[in-house]
């Protein structure tokens, strides 16, 4: 097979969650761009419906899931409505996540609770509701951070716990499913991207990007894009139990 061959998604029905804006909406484009079905999922109904018109005029097959991944019967939901609409389910893209950035003595328990619940508990539902569905094997990419990796620059001690506990769970998920259910597992853990998150960062983020990091810019979409669909796509067909860090360098220092 032709190297390049392996990257493509024919056939392939694949989830996304998070994807009515930034990060996530990009890997939908991504996605349908390398052949894939999507079932694009989030929860504001309006932007979901907007990017799958957008999908399915450049010859994409999208269904759409208004979900909370905090919810585990939405998750239950997201995952049906793969087989529902595609026969099949081939992949995962964990994406869905929110962050604070709040001092650890001012943060409430509740806030804390929340971001735990949506960005590690999350990841765990939907992994659990679509392994169950991906009989013939498939692979999930959940969606962590640099700053599960090292610490955060800002006060961001939910943040950075839950991304740190999705590369644990991405390792024991590896473990039990690659070998007996031929599911590839594995992390990818994004530095500083431009998007809808950090558009409305001041110059001090980006300032610390610029010195702190071996490429000193922020990363564009299509940089994460190309990480995600290899993790994804039979192109890393040997990798399991992994983390794929794209920061520009910035955790090297």
């Amino acid at each position: 097979m032709n190297p390049v061959d392996r990257f493509r998604m024919d056939g392939h029905a694949v989830v996304v969650t998070g994807a009515s804006s930034g990060l996530g909406a990009g890997f939908a484009r991504a996605l349908v761009a390398a052949g894939a079905d999507v079932i694009i999922a989030a929860r504001r109904e309006d932007r979901l419906t907007e990017l799958a018109i957008e999908l399915k005029a450049t010859g994409g097959r999208v269904a759409t899931v208004v979900a909370d991944v905090s919810a585990p019967e939405d998750c239950e939901r997201v995952a049906t409505a793969a087989i529902d609409s595609f026969g099949r389910l081939d992949g995962l893209i964990n994406n869905a996540g929110l962050g604070t950035a709040v001092s650890a003595l001012k943060e409430t328990p509740t806030d804390f609770r929340r971001v735990i619940d949506v960005n590690l508990n999350g990841v765990f539902w939907m992994a659990q509701a679509c392994a169950a569905r991906m009989v013939n094997g498939g692979s999930i990419v959940n969606v962590s951070s640099v700053l599960g990796l090292v610490a955060p620059r800002y006060p961001q001690a939910a943040y950075a716990a839950s991304k740190a506990g999705v590369i644990g769970l991405t390792r024991d998920l590896a473990g039990e499913w690659s070998d007996r259910r031929k599911i590839r597992v594995n992390a990818l853990c994004p530095g500083y991207f431009d998007s809808e998150m950090t558009a409305h960062e001041g110059d001090l983020l980006r300032a610390m990007v610029t010195e702190q990091s071996m490429l000193r810019r922020f990363g564009q979409q299509h940089e994460l894009d190309a990480a995600m669909l290899f993790l994804v796509s039979p192109a890393s067909s040997y990798i399991t139990g992994t983390t794929l860090t794209v920061d520009g360098g910035l955790t090297a220092f």
